[in-house]
């Protein structure tokens, strides 16, 4: 994508209502919204989080198919995410909104269990070991989501990277979580719920044209 484009997307995401983009200060020297979510959607439905966002394909699709429920995409890449919160302000898709921050401040813009469930969708494995403090399921940032989740909240992941899929799998047995439900290839093994195969994000379709495995996890944190 062009810098021109780029600029126009900034620009674009600061008119639209459905669009959050604190600094990094404000985030974390009190951020706003952190307990007041229901204010900003005028509502008290639940609460569903997108980490690592992209294009928004999910966080649109699960807005549409629950309209009860309140969908935020969470990436810090906002020129991603524009045609997700443009798409909603076009369809007039109200319970829809974009955060733009990094996903390792999560716990500081949501209070302890304010949020009903997480999806993290393709994320980056970060294979290498020195990388691992970044993989969006390490025990720090499950520490995070625990923080923000309500009692029993559920956490998707779905993922090409059968390294992510079985690195996050050893890392909830070892620390006695809850695993739900696990598929290693959610296209041939069937039983997966409906919404892990119905929408298919951009990447995704990428992914399949090459024959790669989608996998699926679906698990809660243990309540200490």
């Amino acid at each position: 994508m062009g810098s021109k484009n780029k600029l126009k997307r900034f620009r674009e995401n600061e008119s639209f209502q459905n669009v959050i983009q604190p600094t990094r200060d404000e985030v974390l020297q009190g951020f706003t919204l952190k307990g007041n979510w229901h204010q900003f959607f005028k509502n008290t439905n639940p609460i569903i989080l997108e980490l690592g966002c992209g294009k928004g394909e999910y966080t649109l699709a699960l807005a549409q198919k629950n309209p009860n429920i309140n969908f935020i995409g969470i990436d810090i890449k906002g020129a991603r995410f524009w045609r997700g919160a443009k798409t909603a302000l076009e369809e007039s898709i109200p319970n829809v909104a974009f955060l733009r921050t990094q996903i390792e401040l999560v716990d500081s813009c949501f209070a302890q269990e304010e949020v009903q469930e997480i999806w993290i969708t393709f994320p980056d494995p970060q294979i290498k070991y020195k990388r691992t403090k970044h993989r969006m399921t390490n025990s720090d940032f499950l520490e995070k989501y625990k923080r923000i989740l309500k009692k029993e909240g559920i956490i998707h992941l779905k993922t090409d990277s059968e390294f992510m899929h079985g690195y996050t799998i050893g890392l909830l047995q070892g620390l006695g979580h809850r695993i739900l439900y696990a598929n290693h290839d959610v296209y041939k093994n069937l039983g997966a719920p409906a919404i892990v195969t119905e929408v298919q994000t951009f990447y995704e379709k990428m992914f399949l044209e090459t024959k790669k495995a989608i996998t699926y996890l679906q698990f809660q944190l243990r309540d200490d």
